[in-house]
């Protein structure tokens, strides 16, 4: 079986409400999703899904002439080809065979993989309200991302308020408490809320020394990506109860074998729509050790981009039966969202950092660069009452100068009271 032709479909996909209204300033160009549809000359299609702006691989330039007319058995375990392909290959392959992926991944151990909800960090309103809406779809943990400039107590009583006993948060920092010193005195105070499952990359992950005493101090699970530090150290030095695995599945099955001998659980970061969450349904039902709700983000868009969707029971959602992925297109959609593009600029902004005492901080920097220039300032963690919001640009001389004046350096003022 041969591939006859390739075709890469660009759609953008809005956002949620609630999502939406953050997630524009931080990461609108996740709304781009490439379908890669694989025809072979036996008429088998293959569909797979990138997230050209984020995910682990993208389909490398002139892919057409590098695949065209090759037996997609001999490619898909070539991670390089990037993720839409590599899982359209697995798709028209196991299609091909009468079997689910899982079929051709490894020896099945589960029917049901975790899931769990995902978005970024919002004021005590927005976690609530995504929350409210995990629940109402059937998950029982929410993955969130934690940062210094909000109340995250206050944060974390909005969620106890709107989800039942069980519902577990897990929250990544993506490195922003910045040292053992900060993250150890903020992490023993969460240990009160009953809530928290687990930690992700407080500090640095290459800092060791650092990680290891957070991992000894802290009563809860701590995951860290895998392979910085190298495996072996973070193994030897035992600096972390499991892993993020992001990756191809050439990689992820080699990766998950030495997980599975160091018995350290790991979670799937695989993010995409419906289709790439199928996807990671057939890794999950061979991997062992995929013990922790996986992150597909596919609760931030508006359609899954299949037919039916992906339901959750008890935190779960099934294992594909049929053959290949063991989804249907939603072709209409693939109409609708279809563009021309491939990214998308947020508006232009200036995120404020409020304090209780009134004291204002102005950035113009992308949220991605306030993850290093907040702790550079060496700003308070989690302090009672502060906040961080955003200030869009109004087309006025005065946000003009303060937006100028933040590029150069962040602006302090005082509220008026």
């Amino acid at each position: 079986m041969k591939i006859q032709k390739i075709e890469l479909i660009h759609l953008d996909i809005p956002f949620t409400a609630n999502a939406g209204k953050h997630l524009q300033y931080w990461l609108p160009h996740w709304r781009i999703s490439q379908i890669c549809k694989i025809t072979m000359d036996n008429g088998i299609v293959g569909w797979g899904e990138t997230i050209p702006n984020y995910t682990w691989s993208k389909v490398p330039e002139g892919i057409e002439k590098r695949i065209q007319g090759r037996p997609a058995a001999e490619l898909m375990w070539e991670d390089a080809l990037g993720a839409g392909v590599q899982m359209a290959l697995f798709d028209a392959v196991a299609k091909a065979q009468g079997v689910p992926i899982y079929r051709l991944l490894g020896t099945k151990v589960r029917d049901w993989c975790p899931l769990s909800w995902w978005n970024m960090d919002m004021p005590p309103k927005g976690w609530a309200e995504e929350c409210r809406q995990a629940v109402k779809l059937g998950y029982t943990s929410a993955k969130l991302k934690a940062r210094p400039w909000f109340d995250l107590h206050a944060c974390i009583q909005a969620v106890q308020r709107v989800v039942p006993k069980g519902f577990h948060l897990d929250l990544d920092y993506n490195s922003t408490l910045g040292n053992s010193a900060n993250a150890v005195p903020h992490l023993k105070e969460l240990e009160a809320y009953p809530e928290i499952a687990m930690i992700e990359t407080p500090i640095p992950q290459n800092d060791v020394a650092g990680n290891r005493q957070i991992r000894t101090r802290f009563n809860r699970p701590l995951a860290m990506h895998y392979g910085n530090p190298p495996i072996m150290t973070t193994l030897q030095e035992d600096i972390t109860d499991g892993f993020v695995v992001c990756a191809g599945a050439s990689r992820i099955l080699r990766q998950a074998a030495i997980c599975d001998e160091a018995n350290k659980p790991f979670w799937l970061q695989l993010v995409g729509t419906g289709i790439t969450t199928a996807w990671a349904a057939h890794l999950g039902a061979v991997l062992s050790q995929a013990k922790w709700p996986a992150i597909t983000c596919m609760n931030i868009w508006r359609h899954q981009l299949i037919k039916p969707n992906h339901k959750i029971r008890g935190g779960f959602y099934r294992v594909p039966e049929d053959p290949g992925l063991g989804i249907d297109i939603d072709q209409r959609a693939l109409q609708r969202y279809r563009v021309d593009y491939t990214w998308v600029d947020p508006p232009r902004h200036l995120y404020r950092y409020r304090r209780a005492s009134g004291e204002m901080t102005y950035y113009a920097c992308t949220k991605q660069e306030l993850h290093q220039v907040y702790p550079r300032d060496a700003q308070p963690i989690s302090e009672p009452g502060s906040s961080m919001d955003v200030v869009e640009d109004d087309g006025s001389k005065a946000f003009d100068k303060l937006y100028q004046d933040a590029s150069e350096s962040s602006v302090k003022r005082i509220e008026k009271k």
